[in-house]
């Protein structure tokens, strides 16, 4: 009874129950409407500086229950500096490497280097992040850049964003 009164008047975040179940995360991660298996958290190990958004990070796979009367488990490992995109799905027994994009919608089935983007079902390598940062980065020079952080624009710099990017894209806060 003490501890539902307690979770009632203290509400706890999803994030904080699934570190007290044994998820291991660093520095300056970012945990936007996603969900990390919480039967198997305490096998998902995550490092510093990574966002993952609106997609499902899984330490198990239930489709072999029905037939031998065990799930299959592994360990999810990533690494540093990650960016897990919009909907994708991260499986068991896999590796994310140090300084890698997973593209929006990517199902990472295998272990990923350093270094890399991938994408697609299965994810595939399609190229390095290093690479792709560098062109971003040029791109800064000669593309429009907005400085107002969204939620806090007014209508006339939307209005100007969207007469600006048009025919292009630019760079947002």
């Amino acid at each position: 009874m003490r501890v539902r009164v307690k979770n009632k008047l203290f509400p706890k975040t999803e994030l904080e129950l699934l570190k007290e179940r044994g998820l291991k995360y660093g520095k300056n991660f970012g945990f936007y409407n996603s969900l990390i298996d919480q039967g198997h958290c305490w096998l998902v190990e995550i490092g510093d500086d990574v966002t993952i958004t609106n997609s499902t990070i899984l330490a198990h796979d239930a489709s072999t229950k029905a037939y031998i009367g065990k799930s299959k488990i592994g360990k999810v490992i990533i690494g540093d500096r990650v960016f897990i995109g919009f909907n994708s799905v991260v499986l068991c027994n896999v590796t994310i490497g140090n300084d890698v994009i997973v593209a929006a919608g990517s199902i990472v089935t295998k272990s990923i280097p350093d270094n890399c983007i991938v994408a697609g079902n299965p994810a595939r390598i399609i190229g390095k992040t290093s690479d792709y940062i560098e062109k971003h980065r040029a791109n800064l020079q000669v593309k429009p850049v907005f400085d107002t952080y969204w939620p806090y624009k007014t209508q006339e710099q939307i209005s100007e964003i969207q007469a600006q990017l048009q025919n292009d894209f630019g760079y947002d806060e």
